[in-house]
């Protein structure tokens, strides 16, 4: 078929899907016909079982609906036709897509007209990325995904086939078939370098979010608690933010019988976990409560939400508001460490992301602490996933290369 066709959204925010699991595909998809129903309704029931996250819902969305428009649009199929070459030509396509399913901006897939909620003709199913350090958009002609996002697509098609399994849709997995993924993926013997900024970045970045927080209170005291949490617990920044899953408030942190002090979260894949609150937190804490005209500790089950929205009442429901915070502290620290002529420090704070701070506070502590210690408070699965932020064995290698020579000196020959 066609490529020419521009693609249309198939399925909106969660908020607006319909309930597949209480009406059948005829129901939720009368304007489709034949087995396109079918698709729609097998692919809203696997999103809503994934309805308690909103970041995994996005990230499950995003997979299946590009394979169900690729099917619909480019093949004239349907899922229940899909066999393991056409997941292998899927991912060449997903590696190249047309220039037309390529947008340059991030918008919503549906808008809101009149009380219906019509497709967005702006929106694309692939991005062009943000090159941090210019702050240009990747030209679409030379769009390629990352390997991460490769590796991620396989695994969440791999699930979504294993669930029309499980619902008798399907008698096969044909991601599981597929037996040649290092055609997509690369292998590396090497262990990927943790992102992190230095020491001296961060006290540069924490340096200018106290001098936003002293010339504008009202705004910045929050932001500076944000990246005191987020560099000192080892936050990801989706548990300071309030989902259909959890609302961190402040009575989150706790203190026990000893008179330590917790930070109890529900961060990734829902799990729950208690995270040392050190006493350079604490001060933190209690600083940001004074601001905000609170007892200097939380009381026991105090519901008071841990961030809330700048205007208006309740938490912080957007990460992006977040990142939009952090990201103004890495934009100023990288201008006073450029004018400073720091500029090999500076420009590391050009692609910096707000998930660096959680690096670089485990790859500090794991230096003093207990690496066991180290992998509760990250809530990590295992010790492996500890370990990468360990980086004495490189250091090692490097000092044992650093004086090799190239070649014989003339005394030598």
């Amino acid at each position: 078929m066609s490529t020419q066709a521009a693609p249309q959204p198939i399925f909106d925010n969660i908020q607006y899907l319909p309930d597949g699991f209480k009406f059948g595909a005829k129901e939720i998809a009368p304007n489709l016909t034949g087995n396109q129903q079918y698709d729609y309704f097998y692919g809203v029931r696997y999103m809503l079982s994934y309805k308690g996250s909103t970041a995994t819902f996005n990230a499950y969305r995003r997979e299946v609906e590009r394979l169900i428009q690729w099917l619909w649009q480019i093949k004239g199929y349907s899922l229940i036709d899909v066999r393991r070459e056409h997941i292998e030509e899927f991912m060449e396509f997903c590696i190249s897509p047309p220039l037309n399913w390529i947008g340059n901006k991030n918008v919503a897939r549906f808008k809101s007209k009149q009380g219906e909620r019509v497709p967005n003709p702006d929106w694309c199913p692939f991005v062009s990325s943000t090159d941090k350090a210019s702050g240009q958009r990747q030209d679409s002609k030379a769009y390629t995904p990352s390997q991460k996002a490769i590796q991620s697509s396989f695994a969440i098609l791999s699930s979504f086939f294993n669930f029309l399994i499980q619902e008798e849709y399907l008698s096969a997995n044909p991601v599981a078939l597929v037996r040649q993924r290092s055609r997509f993926i690369q292998r590396s013997q090497n262990q990927e370098p943790v992102r992190r900024i230095s020491n001296y970045q961060w006290d540069e970045v924490i340096r200018v979010a106290e001098d936003l927080a002293a010339k504008e209170p009202a705004v910045h005291e929050r932001t500076l608690f944000i990246l005191n949490a987020l560099l000192g617990m080892y936050l990801r920044i989706s548990e300071l933010v309030a989902d259909e899953r959890s609302v961190p408030v402040m009575g989150d942190f706790r203190v026990d019988q000893d008179r330590n002090w917790w930070f109890h979260v529900v961060g990734k894949g829902n799990k729950s976990r208690i995270i040392t609150v050190s006493n350079a937190m604490l001060d933190a804490l209690k600083r940001y409560r004074s601001h905000l005209g609170l007892s200097p500790l939380p009381h026991l089950g105090e519901q008071t939400p841990l961030i809330s929205k700048s205007h208006g009442h309740g938490p912080v429901t957007s990460t992006r508001q977040i990142r939009n915070l952090v990201q103004k502290c890495f934009n100023i620290a990288y201008d006073n460490l450029a004018s400073d002529g720091q500029e090999n420090e500076a420009l590391e704070l050009k692609v910096a992301t707000v998930h660096w701070l959680r690096h670089t506070g485990i790859s500090e502590d794991v230096k003093i602490r207990p690496r066991e210690h180290v992998k509760e408070d990250a809530g990590h699965s295992s010790m492996a996933t500890t370990d990468k932020y360990i980086d004495s064995e490189l250091r090692e290698r490097h000092a044992s290369a650093i004086n090799k020579k190239i070649r014989r000196e003339p005394e030598e020959l």
